[in-house]
């Protein structure tokens, strides 16, 4: 059986950890193996990295630094946990992957997305996730879902909300340019946009 790669993107708020969550439960009851992963992170190497990335004490860190450990990140998942999961025929769900480095450092931080598109492409040998739902939400939505879960924030999501704005617009443009990515209502409850990712899982399993 082919293995799938899916991934979630969206600004911090948006449901990514809902519906990553709901998508796995219904692929397992499926009967299909699935592998729940986050980036940065997912591995011994990655984790270390998200440390550095979120930590508020990083507050120096420049966005070229940022972009490279997002990118050493990514390298590292995808040798280690997404490729060999792919090739055993098992869902790798992704809570997200290279657009959000996209969106946050070719977009909100300024770096441009075409070099951050030739990084992506390096960091993952040219692997692409088959299909990537964006959940777009308003940055005042999204605050108040993050304000209701009292989650303390760290450091990328303390860059305020019109660093959050130009993040979203980076997913819109994102979504644009390349059919793979489905935009999604995210202001929907949690089971009307997931029956509307359900339906695309659907039609590609």
């Amino acid at each position: 059986m082919k293995g799938v790669f899916i991934t979630f993107e969206g600004i911090d708020g948006c449901g990514k950890s809902t519906q990553t969550s709901m998508c796995r439960t219904w692929l397992e009851e499926l009967g299909r193996t699935v592998l729940l992963v986050r980036e940065p992170g997912g591995t011994k190497i990655g984790e270390r990295i998200r440390e550095l990335l979120l930590d508020k004490k990083n507050s120096s860190m420049a966005p070229l630094t940022e972009l490279f450990l997002f990118e050493a990140a990514r390298a590292q998942i995808v040798e280690e946990v997404i490729k060999p999961a792919l090739s055993e025929g098992k869902i790798v769900i992704c809570d997200r992957f290279f657009d959000s480095s996209y969106a946050y450092q070719g977009c909100a931080r300024g770096l441009g997305p075409e070099m951050v598109s030739r990084l992506n492409m390096d960091a993952t040998g040219g692997l692409a996730p088959d299909i990537t739902f964006f959940l777009d939400i308003s940055v005042e939505g999204a605050i108040k879902r993050r304000n209701v879960r009292g989650e303390e924030k760290d450091r990328i999501e303390s860059a305020g909300d019109a660093f959050q704005e130009k993040v979203r617009l980076g997913f819109i443009r994102a979504a644009s340019e390349d059919g793979r990515i489905v935009t999604v209502d995210a202001s929907l409850s949690p089971d009307e946009i997931f029956a509307q990712i359900r339906e695309k899982i659907e039609a590609l399993i």
